[in-house]
């Protein structure tokens, strides 16, 4: 039997942009919470709690980003070009907040700055990541193998909402983290945030999952229109049980549970969007395998992916291994 490569690497590249979505998510969530920490050790440990990891979350950043030019060049070509504004913004953004991981330690007198450098970038690449997500969503225009529209076709009020909906859903993230990673008086306050950005989160998320089946008529009929609908009826099966495993976990006092189940929130809203959007890379015209490149380079490159793959899997795994436990104020891991 004949591999469909193309279906293959939508896979691995969906998984790619799935898994830096939930592992760099609550490290750009931490870093929307960061005015809510005290300035010193509070703000300290906050950071202390990503800083072992943030850098090995983006490289899935990179591999979805590196792997859609390779594999599916005319999708990339046609989202760059609607999306350049929005994705431009967030890689400033992303560099702005790298910047100051390593400056605001050595920066005394003006560390507030890179503390504010360090919120800002996190809030404005979460905000583009949202703005670009909206924007694909909502479909993009395609003529002749190009992009057919024009510079802000990007900036509509469902981008815009799509933008605020991933900045509260990242804090939501960053909170459960916090609970997760501190104790004391800031672990207890994340708690309490962590009520108030959970319902925040699930009413967007309630409210862009309304208005997605109205943007195009593919939408519509996947969702509503038998057989599709049998499958897509367990999406909201599975989100009603996150969502009580998440409210008694906050209730109950767990620190771990909360967590798992927001991120379980971001992971059975990116199977919706895929049951959305499945064909298209590029809804509504262009198909998984109207994009991909010829068979023979998707091998190619499928042989770097299997050998590259476990070697990322197996770093990241190592690396939440060793920097596991608690994070106290004025000391390392223990």
């Amino acid at each position: 039997m004949e591999l469909d490569l193309a279906f293959i690497w939508a896979g691995l590249i969906a998984f790619a942009v799935l898994a830096y979505v939930v592992l760099d998510g609550f490290d750009l969530g931490v870093g929307i919470l960061f005015p809510l920490g005290k300035p010193g050790k509070q703000r300290d440990v906050m950071m202390n709690s990503v800083a072992p990891v943030w850098d090995g979350n983006e490289t899935w950043l990179v591999l979805g980003g590196g792997g859609l030019f390779a594999v599916f060049p005319l999708a990339y070509g046609v989202i760059m070009s609607a999306l350049y504004v929005p994705i431009i913004v967030m890689l400033l953004a992303l560099i702005f907040r790298g910047v100051s991981f390593e400056y605001r330690w050595r920066a005394k007198r003006s560390q507030w700055v890179w503390d504010w450098a360090f919120f800002g970038g996190s809030l404005v690449a979460a905000f583009a990541q949202g703005v670009a997500l909206g924007a694909l969503v909502q479909g993009i225009p395609v003529e002749g193998r190009a992009y057919a529209g024009g510079w802000f076709d990007w900036l509509t009020p469902f981008s815009l909402l799509t933008g605020v909906a991933v900045v509260v859903g990242y804090a939501l993230l960053g909170a459960t983290w916090l609970i997760y990673k501190l104790e004391g008086p800031l672990q207890e306050r994340m708690r309490q945030l962590s009520w108030v950005f959970g319902l925040g989160t699930l009413g967007l998320i309630g409210l862009v999952s309304i208005i997605t089946p109205f943007l195009e008529p593919v939408y519509f009929e996947r969702w509503f229109s038998l057989p599709g609908s049998l499958w897509t009826m367990f999406v909201p099966v599975l989100m009603i049980v996150l969502v009580w495993l998440f409210f008694s976990g906050l209730k109950q006092g767990k620190e771990l549970q909360p967590f798992l189940a927001a991120l379980g929130f971001f992971v059975v809203s990116f199977i919706g969007l895929g049951i959305s959007f499945y064909p298209y890379l590029v809804p509504p015209k262009l198909s998984i395998w109207d994009a991909a490149a010829p068979d023979v380079s998707l091998a190619f490159a499928l042989v770097g992916a299997v050998v590259l793959l476990p070697l990322i899997l197996a770093y990241t795994g190592y690396a939440y291994w060793v920097f596991r436990g608690k994070v106290k104020e004025g000391e390392g891991y223990h």
